[in-house]
């Protein structure tokens, strides 16, 4: 080789460990140096530099260890842990001869309640810092040889190390001693953050066949009917709950084509006057009538509707139905003044929300006092020119009345109920459960209406089971009621006969006359 071409590649080589390569400069020079070794050397040239030039490069140690960070992890960046994949490997070498050796394990699935409102709140970074807390104490509570993995934003996962014997006991034990770890405070800066978590755990002796992946999938299966049963519970994975779940996916899916097959039906709920026991209105609410398992409440199928976007044609067929409802009583004249929709967020946002409305009031000839949408406490949180205000304020224009549901649990203020046409408070049923025996039940029930009074609004209690409950809210000035103890909802066709029982129960008033002298 000539030397100057020598040179030049000793002069390329010297270069490429450190930060050429890092920088990846070198890549980029070698078009230069065959363009060069052409102009100089010609075609002998450009053969001798296209070969010894990328040599270097390929066994240097720096780009060895190019290569080798290029390999994917098998821990999590901000909690060090096992991913799921390397977690399943480990444990598949950990279980291999569970049935040899006469042993066997568990694998625990944590799932930390709310933790997408935790992000929302206090941002990524502290929740990157709960989570080093969180796998901390985990490891604190294990052996050195447990597996311990994160599966998801806010799961992890553990395996125990085969023992001789792990009874349900243990494995409760086990999960108990988890949780109160997890649900100690967590100090972060000027505060301390307290959270909850679900926890489902899978024994090996309760699977026929106990692989990694099998126990993995029962453990979340059993947290699952954890987070279902609500925050901060523990289950245990048993083959009944496999088949429960298989069917409540079965009935996930049908949910979905329920509103299609035209199963979904608008029952209704009396809502009566304290003062008169007059009926001064119906709330409609959706139900499922399933062709196998009968008549089934919104939590089976609200969420699904939901999930495929299916919420806006429930809203529709809901206020069709309501306002059909309305003529059939007034043609069978009997007098229901006001009948009462729920609309979600989503659907209140819809652009043209107001058109379906009046469209709706006009092909039934209903006024439209005679209509209430109801929503919650949440949705009226926004900014005046969110679209769900806007709506709002434009329905009540329209001359429908505005009753703001399960008052007291959302985000309302004095100034947001102010600032919108909202006309009747529907008292949430928390507040009104045992009024007649708490008396903080009874003083919560007084402010409420109290404050209503002096608003200018009216009340409703909802969740009314008993008589007592109803005396007292009336003695506390409660303007309406509704509830098990007043009816339970029912299918149109019965309303008819419920409403004449009812009405001739009332007892009409006493007239006093004048004293003849």
């Amino acid at each position: 080789m000539p030397s100057s071409l020598e040179n030049l590649v000793d002069s390329v080589r010297s270069r490429i460990d450190g930060e050429i390569v890092r920088n990846r400069i070198f890549p980029a020079l070698i078009p230069v140096v065959i363009l060069s070794s052409w102009f100089v050397f010609g075609e002998f040239g450009v053969l001798i530099s296209a070969t010894l030039l990328p040599l270097p490069f390929i066994f240097s140690p720096t780009g060895k260890r190019a290569t080798s960070r290029r390999r994917p992890s098998e821990t999590d960046g901000p909690t060090g842990l096992l991913l799921q994949p390397a977690f399943e490997s480990r444990l598949t070498l950990s279980i291999k001869d569970l049935t040899e050796t006469g042993r066997s394990t568990a694998c625990f699935s944590v799932k930390i309640d709310g933790f997408a409102r935790l992000r929302e709140i206090h941002g990524d970074r502290t929740t990157e810092s709960i989570l080093r807390h969180i796998s901390t104490r985990i490891r604190s509570v294990l052996r050195a040889d447990d597996l311990v993995g994160r599966s998801g934003d806010a799961t992890f996962i553990v395996a125990l190390d085969p023992i001789q014997l792990f009874d349900l006991e243990t494995g409760i034990q086990m999960a108990t001693r988890i949780q109160n770890a997890l649900e100690e405070p967590i100090p972060l800066q000027m505060a301390s953050i307290y959270i909850t978590c679900s926890i489902g755990f899978a024994m090996s002796s309760r699977l026929e066949v106990p692989k990694a992946t099998s126990l993995i999938q029962a453990s979340e299966m059993a947290m699952s009917e954890a987070r279902r049963a609500g925050s901060s519970n523990i289950r245990c994975y048993t083959p009944d709950m496999g088949r429960r779940v298989v069917s409540r996916r079965k009935t996930e899916d049908e949910a979905a084509q329920s509103l299609q097959r035209e199963q979904i039906q608008a029952w209704y709920q009396p809502q009566v006057s304290t003062d008169t026991g007059e009926v001064t209105g119906f709330e409609v609410l959706a139900r499922w009538k399933h062709p196998e398992r009968g008549i089934l409440g919104p939590g089976e199928f609200l969420d699904v509707l939901q999930q495929t976007s299916q919420m806006g044609r429930l809203a529709d067929f809901m206020l069709r139905n309501s306002l059909n409802a309305l003529r059939a009583w007034d043609e069978a004249g009997m007098h229901v003044p006001v009948v009462g929709v729920n609309f979600s967020g989503d659907e209140l946002r819809s652009p043209t929300l107001l058109e379906k409305i009046q469209w709706e009031l006009d092909r039934t000839d209903i006024t439209p006092d005679r209509l209430a949408i109801e929503i919650l406490e949440s949705v009226i949180a926004g900014p005046p020119e969110d679209m769900i205000v806007r709506n709002v304020e434009a329905i009540s224009k329209l001359g429908c009345s505005i009753d703001l549901d399960d008052f007291g649990t959302g985000h309302a203020s004095i100034s947001s109920i102010r600032r919108l046409p909202i006309g009747r408070l529907k008292i949430d049923r928390s507040f009104v459960t045992n009024v007649d025996r708490d008396p903080d039940q009874q003083r919560m029930i007084a402010a409420i209406v109290t404050m209503a009074e002096r608003l200018g609004l009216e009340t409703l209690a909802e969740g009314v089971e008993s008589q007592g409950e109803h005396a007292m809210l009336s003695q506390l000035g409660c303007n309406h009621v509704q509830g098990f103890g007043i009816a339970r909802p029912m299918p149109f066709e019965q309303t008819r006969e419920w409403m004449q029982e009812h009405h001739s129960k009332l007892f009409p008033a006493i007239e006093i006359g004048q004293k003849s002298l």
